[in-house]
Protein backbone atom coordinates (compact mmCIF):
# COMPACT_ATOMS: atom_id res chain seq x y z
CA UNK A 1 0.00 0.00 0.00
CA UNK A 2 2.73 2.36 0.76
CA UNK A 3 4.17 1.80 -2.67
CA UNK A 4 0.79 2.62 -4.16
CA UNK A 5 0.57 5.87 -2.22
CA UNK A 6 4.08 6.75 -3.22
CA UNK A 7 3.21 6.19 -6.90
CA UNK A 8 0.05 8.27 -6.62
CA UNK A 9 1.84 11.13 -4.88
CA UNK A 10 4.59 11.04 -7.54
CA UNK A 11 2.19 11.16 -10.46
CA UNK A 12 1.11 14.80 -10.10
CA UNK A 13 4.73 15.80 -9.60
CA UNK A 14 5.73 13.95 -12.80
CA UNK A 15 2.93 15.59 -14.82
CA UNK A 16 3.97 19.12 -13.88
CA UNK A 17 7.46 18.90 -15.38
CA UNK A 18 5.99 17.25 -18.48
CA UNK A 19 3.50 20.13 -18.90
CA UNK A 20 6.26 22.69 -18.46
CA UNK A 21 8.39 20.84 -21.02
CA UNK A 22 5.45 20.80 -23.48
CA UNK A 23 4.87 24.53 -22.96
CA UNK A 24 8.58 25.22 -23.52
CA UNK A 25 8.51 23.04 -26.65
CA UNK A 26 5.43 24.90 -27.96
CA UNK A 27 7.06 28.29 -27.33
CA UNK A 28 10.26 27.15 -29.02
CA UNK A 29 8.31 25.82 -31.98
CA UNK A 30 6.34 29.09 -32.23
CA UNK A 31 9.60 31.06 -32.21
CA UNK A 32 11.05 28.80 -34.91
CA UNK A 33 7.87 29.20 -36.94
CA UNK A 34 8.04 33.01 -36.65
CA UNK A 35 11.71 32.97 -37.70
CA UNK A 36 10.92 30.72 -40.66
CA UNK A 37 8.02 32.99 -41.68
CA UNK A 38 10.22 36.09 -41.44
CA UNK A 39 12.89 34.38 -43.52
CA UNK A 40 10.26 33.27 -46.03
CA UNK A 41 8.96 36.87 -46.29
CA UNK A 42 12.53 38.10 -46.77
CA UNK A 43 13.15 35.58 -49.57
CA UNK A 44 9.84 36.46 -51.23
CA UNK A 45 10.73 40.17 -51.14
CA UNK A 46 14.17 39.43 -52.57
CA UNK A 47 12.69 37.27 -55.35
CA UNK A 48 10.16 40.00 -56.24
CA UNK A 49 12.91 42.65 -56.38
CA UNK A 50 15.09 40.44 -58.58
CA UNK A 51 12.12 39.78 -60.85
CA UNK A 52 11.47 43.54 -61.19
CA UNK A 53 15.18 44.20 -61.82
CA UNK A 54 15.19 41.55 -64.57
CA UNK A 55 12.08 43.03 -66.19
CA UNK A 56 13.77 46.46 -66.18
CA UNK A 57 16.96 44.93 -67.61
CA UNK A 58 15.01 43.19 -70.37
CA UNK A 59 13.16 46.43 -71.22
CA UNK A 60 16.44 48.40 -71.31
CA UNK A 61 18.22 45.86 -73.50
CA UNK A 62 15.24 45.67 -75.87
CA UNK A 63 15.37 49.46 -76.23
CA UNK A 64 19.12 49.38 -76.85
CA UNK A 65 18.71 46.59 -79.41
CA UNK A 66 15.96 48.47 -81.26
CA UNK A 67 18.02 51.65 -81.25
CA UNK A 68 21.09 49.82 -82.58
CA UNK A 69 18.97 48.23 -85.31
CA UNK A 70 17.60 51.65 -86.33
CA UNK A 71 21.11 53.13 -86.31
CA UNK A 72 22.35 50.34 -88.58
CA UNK A 73 19.41 50.83 -90.90
CA UNK A 74 20.05 54.57 -91.16
CA UNK A 75 23.76 53.97 -91.82
CA UNK A 76 22.99 51.47 -94.61
CA UNK A 77 20.49 53.86 -96.19
CA UNK A 78 22.99 56.72 -95.97
CA UNK A 79 25.48 54.55 -97.91
CA UNK A 80 22.89 54.02 -100.70
CA UNK A 81 21.99 57.69 -101.16
CA UNK A 82 25.10 58.58 -103.23
CA UNK A 83 24.18 55.70 -105.57
CA UNK A 84 20.74 57.27 -106.08
CA UNK A 85 22.40 60.66 -106.70
CA UNK A 86 24.72 59.15 -109.32
CA UNK A 87 21.87 57.35 -111.08
CA UNK A 88 19.95 60.63 -111.25
CA UNK A 89 23.05 62.38 -112.65
CA UNK A 90 23.47 59.63 -115.26
CA UNK A 91 19.86 60.11 -116.38
CA UNK A 92 20.30 63.88 -116.59
CA UNK A 93 23.47 63.44 -118.68
CA UNK A 94 21.78 60.91 -121.00
CA UNK A 95 19.49 63.61 -122.38
CA UNK A 96 16.23 62.89 -124.15
CA UNK A 97 17.24 60.02 -126.38
CA UNK A 98 15.46 56.79 -125.56
CA UNK A 99 18.31 54.28 -125.71
CA UNK A 100 18.51 50.96 -123.88
CA UNK A 101 21.19 52.17 -121.46
CA UNK A 102 19.03 55.08 -120.32
CA UNK A 103 16.05 52.72 -119.90
CA UNK A 104 18.18 50.39 -117.80
CA UNK A 105 19.41 53.22 -115.56
CA UNK A 106 15.81 54.44 -115.14
CA UNK A 107 14.75 50.95 -114.11
CA UNK A 108 17.58 50.60 -111.56
CA UNK A 109 16.80 54.06 -110.14
CA UNK A 110 13.08 53.23 -109.87
CA UNK A 111 13.84 49.94 -108.08
CA UNK A 112 16.23 51.65 -105.68
CA UNK A 113 13.68 54.37 -104.87
CA UNK A 114 10.96 51.74 -104.39
CA UNK A 115 13.20 49.79 -101.99
CA UNK A 116 13.97 52.95 -100.01
CA UNK A 117 10.27 53.86 -99.88
CA UNK A 118 9.42 50.36 -98.57
CA UNK A 119 11.98 50.92 -95.82
CA UNK A 120 10.18 54.13 -94.85
CA UNK A 121 12.64 56.61 -96.37
CA UNK A 122 11.11 59.93 -97.43
CA UNK A 123 12.65 62.47 -99.76
CA UNK A 124 12.92 66.02 -98.44
CA UNK A 125 11.72 68.31 -101.24
CA UNK A 126 12.29 71.89 -100.06
CA UNK A 127 12.00 73.69 -103.43
CA UNK A 128 10.02 76.92 -102.87
CA UNK A 129 9.56 76.17 -99.15
CA UNK A 130 10.68 78.37 -96.27
CA UNK A 131 14.15 77.43 -95.04
CA UNK A 132 14.09 74.89 -92.18
CA UNK A 133 17.44 74.32 -90.47
CA UNK A 134 16.20 70.96 -89.12
CA UNK A 135 15.89 69.57 -92.66
CA UNK A 136 18.25 71.66 -94.77
CA UNK A 137 21.77 73.04 -95.00
CA UNK A 138 21.99 76.43 -96.69
CA UNK A 139 25.20 76.44 -98.71
CA UNK A 140 24.46 79.37 -101.04
CA UNK A 141 22.63 82.65 -100.90
CA UNK A 142 20.32 83.74 -103.69
CA UNK A 143 19.30 87.24 -104.76
CA UNK A 144 15.91 88.87 -104.15
CA UNK A 145 14.83 88.34 -107.79
CA UNK A 146 14.97 84.53 -107.24
CA UNK A 147 11.99 84.46 -104.87
CA UNK A 148 10.70 85.41 -101.46
CA UNK A 149 13.31 86.12 -98.79
CA UNK A 150 14.00 83.09 -96.61
CA UNK A 151 12.72 80.54 -99.13
CA UNK A 152 14.64 77.84 -100.97
CA UNK A 153 15.29 78.85 -104.59
CA UNK A 154 17.45 75.87 -105.61
CA UNK A 155 18.05 72.33 -104.33
CA UNK A 156 21.68 71.33 -104.84
CA UNK A 157 21.36 67.89 -103.22
CA UNK A 158 18.19 66.12 -102.10
CA UNK A 159 17.68 65.35 -98.46
CA UNK A 160 16.19 62.20 -96.97
CA UNK A 161 14.65 61.20 -93.66
CA UNK A 162 13.55 57.98 -92.02
CA UNK A 163 10.56 58.60 -89.81
CA UNK A 164 11.32 61.78 -87.90
CA UNK A 165 15.12 61.41 -88.10
CA UNK A 166 17.02 63.11 -90.90
CA UNK A 167 19.43 60.79 -92.68
CA UNK A 168 20.86 63.48 -94.93
CA UNK A 169 20.02 67.19 -94.90
CA UNK A 170 19.09 68.79 -98.22
CA UNK A 171 21.76 71.18 -99.52
CA UNK A 172 19.97 74.31 -100.72
CA UNK A 173 20.35 77.85 -101.98
CA UNK A 174 18.24 80.29 -99.96
CA UNK A 175 17.00 83.72 -101.04
CA UNK A 176 18.65 86.39 -98.88
CA UNK A 177 16.33 88.50 -96.91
Amino acid sequence: EQAKQTQESEQPENQQPEQEACEVDIKALQEELEKAKAQSDEYLDLAQRKQAEFANYRRRTEGIRAEAYDDGRRDAIAQLLPVVDNLERALAAAGEEGNALKSGVEMVLRQTRDALTKMGVEEIDPQGQPFDAELMNAVMQGSADEGEPGTVCMVLQKGYKLGERVIRHAMVKVVAG
